[in-house]
């Protein structure tokens, strides 16, 4: 790689965990998933199965889904853990679809009796804030209208983190200090913190970010992305120009960005590895979210 193209990268040693891939790498370590869902749940939360970047797919013809973690705890209770950088008009309704996805994955088929189905919690951690009333959490359960007493035990919960939230005093100090530290995850902070399972996270962090095959591993993935991106300018050049975009580039752009919506990635994350605007990448998510005509 040529030293122009190293100044856009940012290294690995600086990254947040806000950072998609730097989240995937530290928890892929069951442990490190243990510590971070045992503070969103203010108790111990032993696993019995961790996994990072989970594919979920019920057939080739629906939209599969790409987990950032998955686990699964002693008594078979399913968690989803996912990072979100930028806001999206359509993340309610994508925590929806991933619970559907998530709940038909993990009944087998056969089984007659809905009340295995695991109970499970989808959690999504956003660098903003989603609903607007300055909450670290918003915990979701479905609830009777007419009687807000009653809960439908259905044993599924939707958990938003918010890093951005200023109510300290409704949630507990440690989860405000992790979710502080995964915009800022640093050794001050860490140090400073008063958790001793957000060191034990910074451990893990550190351990990754010293790893040269991981370092190499992350280098690799940024070429991938800046190669995708001048493939798609080259192809672009040479078939001529399509609503501001060369045609071939469009179509190429498309491609790309296609594949990168079924991992479950973000407008915004898509737009800094293609680098293109935010705009740009969001009228082809558009484009390609309409059914085809037939």
């Amino acid at each position: 790689m040529d030293n122009k193209k190293k100044q856009n990268m940012v290294p690995l040693k600086e990254l947040n965990l806000t950072n998609r891939f730097l989240f995937d790498e530290v928890m892929e370590d069951s442990q490190t998933q243990q510590e971070v869902l045992s503070i969103i749940f203010g108790k111990e939360i032993p696993l019995l199965q961790n996994e990072t970047e989970k594919e979920f797919r019920i057939s080739p013809a629906i939209r599969s889904i790409r987990m950032d973690v998955f686990s699964m705890d002693e008594k078979e209770n399913a968690y989803s853990t996912e990072m979100q950088n930028c806001y999206k008009p359509d993340l309610q309704k994508r925590s929806r679809y991933y619970q559907a996805l998530m709940d038909t994955s993990l009944l087998e088929p056969g089984i007659p009796n809905y009340n295995q189905l695991n109970n499970t919690f989808l959690i999504i951690i956003t660098t903003f804030d989603l609903f607007g009333k300055k909450k670290y959490q918003y915990t979701f359960r479905a609830r009777c209208e007419e009687a807000p007493d009653c809960v439908l035990n259905d044993g599924a919960t939707r958990i938003f983190l918010n890093t951005r939230g200023e109510n300290d005093g409704e949630v507990s100090e440690e989860l405000v200090e992790f979710l502080h530290y995964l915009e800022e995850t640093t050794d001050e902070l860490a140090q400073k913190a008063g958790s001793q399972r957000i060191r034990n996270i910074h451990r893990r962090v550190c351990k990754v970010k010293t790893s040269e095959a991981i370092g190499v591993k992350y280098m690799q993935a940024w070429e991938e992305r800046y190669y995708e991106k001048e493939e798609a300018r080259e192809e672009g050049r040479a078939e001529g120009e399509r609503d501001g975009l060369e045609k071939g580039r469009y179509e190429k752009l498309k491609e790309l960005v296609a594949k990168k919506m079924a991992k479950g990635q973000s407008e915004k994350q898509i737009a800094e590895a293609l680098e293109e605007s935010v705009n740009t990448i969001r009228i082809l998510c558009e484009e390609l979210a309409q059914p085809k005509k037939t």
